[in-house]
């Protein structure tokens, strides 16, 4: 009788060991991603709260912004809300390089809960337009390699790089002030881009250590998060847990990527000059990666490695689901079939490189998933297109709902330009329907504003080096 007791109480005491070490392991297996972090467990855990849904995206020039933007642009129709979108005389940009206004803004996309074209930046206008609860992001990348992208990417365009006849990066740091003009027009890609997409005096150097600690004082008080392109996923973390957000609203394919032919190496004597060039840039670089490490820090860095591994392993899971088992090649513009998806490209000296889905993708899929793999490769140009008609339909139909007397009044319209980019009123893009799929279930100088027209209608881990825009 003891001897059956005690094989009892062995068998009843391995049982429940035995389910405890399931449960748990069970537990990890089936919500590793909103497993939270040791410093936030006081903190609701991401998903366990409503998403914050007002976002205010500064799209800065070459630093993975355009993944980013693609991004937003997705979640905004998943969650049917309003993207706020330039008029059209703007192009696919709020009239960049003027300071943004709210007269920028195409009627059809107000109010607006998520923003996150090209502009240059200005608070207040921001703060007028956005909702009061709106959460301020933005993104930057080392100035060495981002000059070196711009440079290439934008040579046909400004100036200060067009005076370069022989088209080298060495030869403009050769003398910088021979080529660089401080009041010409697209001067800003010359010099201090990313302080002059924040709204700051691009021609201030670095050194001028009382304009650049009030400067960063004040992009910290109204930023909430500054991302690194260089560590682009780590960012994408801590943007989650910042809006709550979940692992399918992070996904993200890499766009607007030039050809390797297109890159240029860079000596570290010529990235030297180029960091020394744009003091203001790398000043701001510097404090905000730095800062961007204290917060991953503050959050775990077991955690965030962790976040990151998930990330990773869901966007192959997606990206082959999407390329017919395979991870897909890049492709150049002129091999890129569907308009829709050909990016655009800033001349003959640069190749910018884009996707083709495969032609068999609408046989194996519902029309949600090919929805969701068309819109993770669409450029910036044709979807902002897509967008802006598919919200002007919205618009219209609430619109016709209303009484006049409660109707959203209009903004002013603004002066007619020539759009940076003419390809954007050539386009001929399908309506948009938005469609939301889950991955886990998808297994088969001073600028002034433009001023305004009243004649113009307003109609119409470094780990990865990720997304960056090279």
């Amino acid at each position: 009788m003891l001897r059956k007791k005690i094989f009892l109480f062995i068998v009843a005491i391995s049982t429940l060991s035995l389910l405890l070490h399931q449960g748990i392991h069970s537990s990890w297996i089936m919500e590793p991603f909103y497993f939270s972090c040791p410093s936030l467990q006081s903190h609701p855990a991401p998903g366990l709260k409503p998403k914050h849904t007002n976002v205010a995206f500064l799209k800065t020039h070459k630093t993975a912004s355009s993944t980013m933007q693609n991004l937003l642009f997705r979640f905004a129709e998943r969650n049917n809300l309003t993207v706020a979108l330039p008029v059209q005389s703007c192009a696919h940009q709020f009239c960049y390089p003027h300071t943004f206004t709210s007269h920028f803004v195409h009627p059809h996309t107000l109010p607006p809960n998520i923003i996150t074209s090209h502009m240059r930046f200005n608070k207040a206008e921001l703060q007028r337009l956005m909702p009061n609860n709106t959460i301020y992001i933005t993104i930057l990348r080392e100035p060495s390699t981002m000059f070196e992208s711009s440079f290439t990417y934008f040579y046909h365009h400004c100036q200060s790089f067009k005076r370069v006849r022989d088209g080298s990066l060495e030869t403009f740091f050769t003398d910088p002030w021979r080529y660089y003009q401080a009041k010409e027009k697209d001067s800003m890609y010359a010099r201090n881009t990313l302080a002059f997409d924040l709204g700051l005096d691009k021609d201030r150097s670095g050194e001028d250590e009382e304009y650049v600690q009030a400067s960063l004082a004040e992009v910290e008080k109204v930023f909430s998060l500054v991302m690194i392109a260089e560590y682009f996923d780590e960012s994408l973390v801590l943007l989650r847990h910042l809006l709550s957000w979940d692992l399918d609203d992070i996904l993200y394919f890499k766009l607007n990527m030039r050809k390797a032919s297109s890159k240029h190496s860079l000596t570290p004597g010529l990235a030297t000059k180029i960091r020394s060039w744009n003091s203001l840039d790398a000043r701001l670089y510097d404090h905000f990666n730095a800062s961007l490490w204290r917060q991953i820090s503050a959050l775990g860095l077991a955690c965030v490695a962790r976040e990151v591994q998930f990330l990773r392993q869901a966007q192959e899971k997606l990206m082959r689901s999407c390329f017919d088992g395979t991870v897909p090649l890049l492709r150049s513009a002129s091999q890129i079939k569907n308009n829709n998806l050909r990016p655009w490209q800033p001349s003959g000296k640069v190749d910018i490189m884009g996707y083709d889905l495969p032609a068999n993708l609408s046989r194996r899929y519902s029309s949600q998933a090919q929805e969701l793999c068309f819109k993770l490769i669409m450029p910036e140009v044709q979807y902002t297109q897509v967008l802006l008609r598919s919200q002007s339909i919205r618009y219209r139909r609430g619109h016709q709902l209303r009484s006049p007397q409660q109707s959203h009044p209009l903004p002013l319209p603004i002066r007619r330009t020539t759009p940076r980019h003419p390809q954007v009123q050539q386009s001929q893009l399908p309506p948009s329907a938005p469609g939301s799929v889950s991955v886990t279930g998808f297994t088969n100088s001073k600028q002034t504003a433009a001023p305004q027209d009243p004649n113009v209608g307003t109609e119409t881990s470094q780990t990865q080096n990720a997304a960056t825009e090279k």
